[in-house]
């Protein structure tokens, strides 16, 4: 969309750095971004979220030429809008072994990171079992997001296992980003890498 065009385009040239679009739709697609996190959500019950938005887009995306980063994207309780919306089969927050399971499934089927998601605004994050757990079987990136709106949240998933930890309400409400997630990033830095 041209919104999505534009935006992409001032985030490069504000920032200097390189985008990646996390795309709520096939829509939310530009030729601005430097790459797209291919997505698919693994749990959903409904196949427009498992395949059918990546086929939909998928000849576009290819002329488009951006990268894409295949990711699966696995939604646990209390899922809130993202889990009503996908039709998510909520994982547990304490089952270790499904997440486990669909993180490992996330790998044989190539993809190149795993997303676990609590859900935009939910009251707490995954907990760090789960992540530890996830992360013992997982020899790629977890990105761990949901519910993680301080630096003791977000150290705590980081030590957890976490290799990237999205803030995303926290940035989406700030009267200043800088302001507001610079703690948070002070808190994870210099956690040795696993």
């Amino acid at each position: 969309s041209e919104m999505i065009d534009s935006t992409a385009l001032q985030i490069r040239k504000q920032s200097g750095l390189k985008t990646i679009l996390f795309p709520g739709s096939s829509e939310m697609i530009s030729r601005n971004a430097d790459a797209i996190f291919f997505m698919s959500l693994l749990n959903s019950r409904n196949t427009k979220f498992l395949m059918g938005y990546q086929v939909a887009s998928s000849r576009f995306v290819k002329r488009l030429g951006i990268e894409t980063i295949s990711m699966g994207y696995i939604v646990f309780e209390p899922g809130m809008t993202v889990g009503e919306v996908g039709e998510a089969n909520l994982v547990g927050r304490d089952d270790t072994n499904l997440a486990a399971s669909y993180v490992a499934a996330a790998e044989l089927l190539g993809m190149r990171l795993v997303y676990l998601e609590a859900g935009s605004g939910a009251p707490q994050h995954i907990p760090p079992d789960t992540i530890r757990a996830v992360k013992k079987e997982a020899s790629i990136p977890v990105i761990v997001g949901g519910g993680i709106r301080t630096p003791e949240a977000a150290r705590s998933v980081t030590d957890a296992g976490a290799d990237i930890v999205v803030t995303g309400t926290v940035a989406e409400r700030a009267v200043s980003v800088v302001e507001s997630l610079s703690p948070i990033v002070e808190a994870v830095k210099g956690i040795a890498k696993r």
